[in-house]
């Protein structure tokens, strides 16, 4: 049985996309006969505040349906400060150097990046002829935090350039979750071995019924929108550019804009919104498939982002609507998953809600939805394939 560790900032019991994404790819692993384990921090996101059970610990150890996992001390926070969020980072990145000294490190190690420094940290410790090191990048950082309008062109900017480049060249395996993250990391290193490993779901898809059930006002379009309601989904600007003349909008999750966003809807009572709170995954996915569609939006367009809930949802047979460019666009048009609005464009995005009819939201559809994720997104296959290069 081969030893592989994985190192990621994210993991259950946080919940979302990177958490998702990184528990899969460790149980998949260990159904291969790998024997698997993984490094990361106390849990705290997205809330920046350590979990009440882990409270009050240094490191816990322990283990969870057969994976090893370490839960290092961090500095927990979500802090608007950038030097809170640096320091925040810095400090999981010492955690992390303990960590390698303390502990024998297995010859295959798979780090997730962002974020860029804990990378780095991993990758100028751990590199060595005689270790293969596989780098997970699922978010162009630095170019995603400048288009975000996080970051700015300075000299910062330029320093995480370097340091995004030297995980780059020092990786012996780079993973990317789009054609788009592959192409910028052959556009810096044209020889560099990279293998795209999408974001596909690894639960057995469910069997659809007939009859649809939907929640709210009789006769409206039921949109649903559930996920981090953070500033790169723009949910709190959705709310509000909505024409509510033949939508309802539901919204479930939790994150920095929840305030807001539960604040506009107690002060304005024409919104037609329902914000239904944070549930957990598995109830999500009961409740996805009760609303005529759900919407994927992106307040701006992300070089190399392509949302997971395309495939997640795909897999639940639900009609999308996407409202974020790129290559998440192209999936949805090519797949023919549901519809697509213009990236930024609120105008073209009530246009194409107001073209949209029930009668085209049916059970038939629902199967070809489900079908073509069958089809297309399939975990095992994928990661059969990725396994091959370990």
């Amino acid at each position: 049985m081969k030893d592989i560790l994985i190192i990621t900032n994210y993991f259950p019991p946080e919940t979302g996309a990177a958490s998702n994404r990184i528990l899969h790819l460790a149980e998949g692993l260990q159904q291969h006969e790998f024997k698997v384990s993984v490094v990361t921090p106390l849990p705290n996101y997205p809330t920046g505040r350590i979990f009440e059970n882990y409270k009050g610990y240094f490191k816990i150890d322990s283990i969870e349906n057969g994976i090893k996992i370490h839960r290092l001390w961090i500095y927990a926070s979500n802090s608007k400060n950038k030097f809170l969020r640096l320091f925040a980072m810095l400090s999981y990145s010492f955690s992390l150097l303990w960590f390698f000294v303390t502990n024998k490190i297995p010859k295959t190690v798979i780090v997730q990046s962002p974020p860029l420094l804990v990378a780095f940290t991993a990758m100028i410790f751990l590199r060595s002829k005689k270790r293969k090191l596989i780098l997970n990048v699922s978010d162009l950082w630095p170019l995603a935090g400048l288009e975000l309008g996080a970051l700015k062109k300075d000299g910062s900017y330029k320093l995480l350039e370097r340091i995004e480049s030297f995980n780059y060249k020092n990786a012996n395996l780079i993973l990317g979750q789009s054609e788009e993250i592959l192409a910028h990391v052959k556009s810096k290193f044209p020889d560099k071995e990279t293998f795209l490993y999408r974001n596909y779901p690894s639960f057995n898809p469910p069997t659809l019924l007939k009859k649809d059930v939907s929640h709210g006002e009789h006769g409206k379009l039921q949109i649903v929108y559930a996920g981090l309601l953070g500033v790169a989904q723009g949910v709190y600007k959705l709310c509000q550019e909505l024409d509510y003349s033949n939508v309802q909008l539901h919204i479930y999750g939790a994150g920095a804009e929840q305030k807001k966003i539960e604040n506009l809807i107690e002060s304005n009572a024409a919104l037609d919104v329902v914000y239904h709170g944070e549930v957990s995954r598995k109830e999500i996915h009961r409740e996805l498939t009760k609303y005529d569609i759900t919407i994927i939006p992106l307040l701006n367009r992300i070089y190399g982002s392509v949302p997971s809930k395309i495939f997640e949802y795909a897999y639940l047979g639900i009609h999308m609507l996407y409202f974020g460019g790129g290559e998440g666009e192209k999936i949805i048009k090519n797949h023919h998953l549901g519809w697509v609005a213009k990236a930024g464009s609120y105008n073209d995005l009530n246009k194409v809600i107001s073209e949209i009819k029930k009668v085209e939201i049916g059970y038939k559809s629902k199967l070809k939805i489900q079908s073509k994720a069958i089809e297309n997104f399939n975990f095992i296959n994928q990661l059969e394939e990725f396994v091959i290069k370990l």
